[in-house]
């Protein structure tokens, strides 16, 4: 039994498909000590083409 053909995706090629649908990055970091929050970052980004942002819906 032979193994499928392993599909090589160059990072250009798939920073194109990411960028022409547009991503969405989100992430909550929290320090605390004995239950007090001290530090809260919150992080929102969207990551998008100049043409997909333009693209109406």
């Amino acid at each position: 039994m032979t193994e499928p053909a392993a599909r090589q995706v160059a990072l250009v090629d798939l920073l194109d498909r990411l960028l022409a649908g547009g991503v969405v990055l989100t992430g909550h970091l929290t320090l605390a000590i004995a239950d007090v929050d001290l530090v809260r970052v919150d992080l929102n980004a969207l990551i998008s083409s100049t043409t997909t942002a333009g693209r109406p819906r």
